[in-house]
């Protein structure tokens, strides 16, 4: 048996979520990790759906990216004209390059620098939340939006 044999591949989809959940909307990253993993208990279970969360995106990763063939990252946005956005994300060098905090599409660029094969098709999932203070709950309108993106990008994963 070879080293390789004994590890199982990644599952397929990875759905990264970020955000502090001690900040009211700013949970909404968090939220939707928790709510996605009960929604698709199945597809975690049999290793086709991998869902993650953290504080922020950071360069260490582009690793998490590795093996996969669609990746969403999901955060929450300011309040704006939509409860929610998908946006597929493509690489770029942005100001978050250089910063202890990536975009999704730093992520991609530096992707491209350090791993250069092909890149997973990745979608930004931003939801709409406008109560960020400290130690806030969810607001009720976040909470609206996300039940609506959760309801989209469980149908895009399904798919």
């Amino acid at each position: 048996m070879t080293p390789q044999s004994n590890k199982q591949a990644v599952p397929p989809v990875l759905v990264f979520t970020y955000g502090n959940p001690s900040r009211g909307d700013d949970a909404l990253g968090p939220e939707f990790a928790r709510r996605l993993e009960d929604r698709c208990f199945a597809l975690v279970d049999n290793r086709k759906l991998e869902v993650q969360t953290d504080f922020q995106l950071q360069i260490e990763h582009v690793l998490d990216l590795v093996g996969r063939r669609k990746v969403f990252f999901v955060d929450a946005s300011s309040p704006g004209s939509v409860p929610y956005s998908i946006t597929k994300v493509h690489p770029a060098r942005d100001g978050s390059f250089s910063t202890h905090q990536l975009s999704p599409a730093a992520l991609l660029h530096a992707w491209d620098e350090v791993v250069r094969g092909p890149r997973p098709e990745c979608w930004v999932v931003a939801i709409a939340g406008s109560e960020f203070e400290l130690g806030a709950p969810l607001s009720d309108a976040a909470e609206a939006n996300l039940t609506a993106a959760l309801a989209v990008v469980e149908r895009m994963i399904t798919a």
